[in-house]
């Protein structure tokens, strides 16, 4: 009874004493009974002192919770950052080679000692078997390897078209194949990029200089006088070509990392009504400049939005006021004659947070391409008359926007609407301190 505390005990000490008492001797009872104690009721015999036996693990709970979080961790234990073992890894496949190799010479040597064959047979035989088994499994290894190496020497080379196969394999010879063909993946858009790049300025930079050393020349040549009309033609690709100097100049800073946010709290309201004003009155100087142009959109109407009207935020005002200013010109852009731009601004989540909406009544941005629509130089795939690059666009502004976004640390992105382009823009504000 003291021996083993709780109900099972009991039952399972009742047999043996009957088993005493008969015709069964006293001394080689005790080790088989104490066999059937856990056998016969199914529960494991708690330790010494009475406490329930705890899971090795070292959480604390019972034994029998143990399997529930092997379970709950299944997930985890493969991973290639838990540094466990898995079912098809290096190391489970080194290990098997091991325990083959000594399986192999120990059946050996038990066929060599029941057939009295000489030892010498036996271990040579069993050195030819072993490695025979390591050049196998060694082959599986180095295989892969020298074709990564042959990859990775394509790609140094500036071959990005080259990949390893292999990446589907269940062990870390599949994970580094992963890898470098996701490295080769992202070496090619980048280099695609550059190209794109160096050939959309290029193209950017000839056709304002092109336009501006025509005029300069039928001016000297005699062809066309040097009146109003031909002065704000001139003028006009002059401010063309300079804006595009400063939009890559921005984009060149925000590569670099030499613009840090100035962050502060300011009053909504007042801030996106001085944005809008300035839009309105960049729009009237450039309708001024270029005469009666068809480019010129001062038909659309600004409409602001701001609720509570008392509604403040925590961000840098210049890297904001790109991004306003960026998105209202791209909607004004798409917009139809006399159509209407809607700039809501709403309290965000956290403290000082902001959440701005940016709508137009334009043709809208289909979803295969809005994705693309922050990338540089995208102008979209369908230009109306009234669409991107009609009045002398970059298409860099949509990607100003996305940057001083990101160097807030918020997100941007083309949004569902009925009618229309809607853009939404979330800025965190104050950020939060972590405990």
């Amino acid at each position: 009874m003291s021996r083993t505390p709780g109900g099972g005990g009991e039952q399972a000490e009742g047999p043996g004493r009957t088993g005493r008492a008969g015709r069964t001797p006293r001394g080689p009872r005790p080790p088989r009974a104490a066999r059937p104690s856990s056998a016969r009721t199914g529960v494991p015999r708690p330790a010494r002192g009475g406490s329930p036996r705890h899971d090795p693990s070292g959480h604390g709970g019972p034994a029998r919770k143990g399997p529930a979080r092997i379970r709950a961790g299944h997930g985890s234990l493969g991973g290639s950052d838990t540094g466990g073992l898995r079912p098809f890894s290096i190391k489970t496949k080194l290990g098997m080679l091991v325990v083959v190799s000594v399986l192999i010479t120990t059946g050996l040597l038990m066929v060599a000692l029941r057939t009295e064959t000489e030892l010498r047979f036996i271990t040579v035989f069993s050195m030819i078997a072993t490695l025979l088994i390591t050049q196998f499994v060694a082959h599986g290894l180095t295989a892969p390897l020298d074709e990564m190496n042959t990859v990775a020497k394509g790609i140094s080379h500036g071959d990005y078209t080259r990949r390893v196969s292999g990446a589907d394999r269940r062990d870390e010879l599949g994970d580094l194949a992963s890898t470098i063909n996701r490295m080769a993946d992202d070496l090619e858009a980048v280099d695609r990029h550059r190209k794109e790049l160096v050939a959309n300025v290029s193209h950017e930079l000839r056709t304002p200089i092109a336009a501006l050393r025509a005029v300069l020349e039928n001016v000297v040549d005699g062809v066309s006088a040097a009146d109003p009309e031909t002065m704000r033609t001139a003028l006009k690709q002059t401010e063309r070509l300079g804006r595009l100097v400063e939009t890559l100049l921005d984009l060149s800073r925000l590569d670099n990392g030499v613009l840090p946010l100035k962050a502060r709290r300011f009053e909504v309201w007042p801030y996106l009504s001085g944005v809008l004003k300035e839009a309105n009155l960049a729009a009237s100087q450039r309708g001024l400049s270029s005469g009666s142009g068809n480019h010129t959109r001062t038909d659309v109407h600004l409409h602001l939005d701001v609720s509570p009207p008392e509604l403040t935020a925590h961000a840098d005002a210049e890297r904001l006021h790109q991004v306003v200013a960026n998105l209202i010109d791209n909607a004004v852009k798409h917009s139809p004659p006399h159509g209407r731009v809607t700039v809501r601004a709403r309290r965000g989540h956290g403290p000082e947070s902001l959440d701005l909406e940016i709508q137009d009544e334009g043709p809208g941005i289909p979803e295969p391409e809005r994705h693309r629509v922050f990338e540089r130089f995208n102008r979209g795939s369908a230009p109306s008359p009234h669409g991107p690059g009609s009045d002398g666009g970059t298409g860099l502004g949509l990607a100003i926007a996305s940057w001083a976004v990101d160097l807030h640390g918020g997100r941007i992105g083309v949004a569902e609407s009925v009618r229309g382009c809607l853009i939404q823009v979330t800025l965190p504000g104050i950020p939060r301190a972590r405990g």
